[in-house]
């Protein structure tokens, strides 16, 4: 017995259109499950990432808190009561409140001349051509890629010949030159976005290329600066080889270089309470500043693209 079969439509002639019946059906219910699954799983990463890196916080946290006893008798454990005394001994018996004041002074120095400096020069890098504009450009790129740790000697005796070791300006010109190559690569980059009609109209009014940097241009470079800050903030205040090479004097000495000191006295006189207390003092300013301008970065890492 044969079967009936149906006969093949016959092919479609050049140039005709292919009507909504015999057009491909999508499946939206396929490709919505597929997204929740996407989703689920991203969210899920998510979580797992910031449980990991908010537990050892909480944790520093709470440890300051407590007495020595109940450090090793039972990590995990709320403290039993609040003992504000190892914040108060941390801050005058290990000598953070005068490491804190130096590295407010120096991060405080070196982040306002980097940003100065760093967006003058993007700003000419960016804005204007002349006979090496490149090769100045490459410069500043060369010097994110060169390790500092070669730098170290040299630096050490550049800074001794002029006078500069184991003091806190020849520090923060120290600061200011290291973080200069990626304070120009990030805004060159951002003052190429900016529109050009705006700075052309304050030239037809007669402002100088002073006036309209300082009063038209870094205004609208605001998300870029708070960004590239930020960075350099992070960076400046945990910064802990170049202040061990450069700065030995005990009374000027940053906070990265008070913690590993009293890391070592606290070590052994067995005070690790107050040792978890200097180490939260040192972290809660980053956290600060990062939480506070968070949304600032984020506008000034995505205003790059957004032209």
């Amino acid at each position: 017995m044969k079967t009936t079969e149906t006969p093949a439509p016959p092919p479609a002639e050049p140039g005709a259109s292919v009507s909504k019946v015999d057009a491909p059906v999508s499946k939206p219910g396929r490709r919505k499950k597929e997204g929740t699954v996407l989703n689920v799983f991203s969210h899920g990463v998510l979580v797992i990432w910031a449980i990991m890196v908010v537990t050892p916080l909480l944790w520093a946290v709470m440890t300051s808190f407590k007495d020595d006893g109940s450090i090793f008798g039972s990590p995990w454990a709320l403290p039993d009561r609040l003992h504000f005394g190892n914040w108060a001994r941390a801050w005058t018996e290990a000598n953070m409140s005068g490491y804190f004041l130096n590295t407010v002074l120096v991060v405080g120095g070196s982040l306002i001349g980097t940003l100065v400096l760093g967006s003058m020069a993007a700003y000419v890098l960016a804005r204007f051509d002349f006979p090496g504009n490149r090769f100045i450009y490459y410069l500043f790129i060369g010097g994110m890629s060169f390790p500092i740790m070669l730098a170290l000697v040299p630096l050490f005796y550049v800074v001794n010949n002029m006078g500069l070791l184991n003091t806190i300006h020849g520090l923060i010109l120290v600061y200011i030159a290291y973080s200069l190559p990626f304070t120009v690569f990030f805004l060159t980059a951002f003052f190429r976005t900016l529109p050009t009609s705006v700075a052309e109209a304050a030239f037809v009014d007669g402002a100088s290329h002073t006036r309209t940097f300082f009063q038209i241009m870094l205004p609208m470079a605001k998300p870029g600066l708070i960004s590239v800050g930020i960075f350099n903030f992070l960076g400046q205040w945990n910064q802990y080889m170049l202040p061990t090479v450069l700065n030995t004097d005990p009374d000027k000495k940053v906070l990265t270089q008070g913690l590993v000191q009293l890391a070592v006295s606290q070590g052994y006189k067995g005070d690790w309470s107050g040792l978890f207390a200097g180490l939260v003092m040192a972290m809660l300013p980053v956290l600060g500043a990062y939480i506070i301008f968070q949304r600032q970065v984020v506008q000034g890492l995505t205003a790059g693209a957004l032209k």
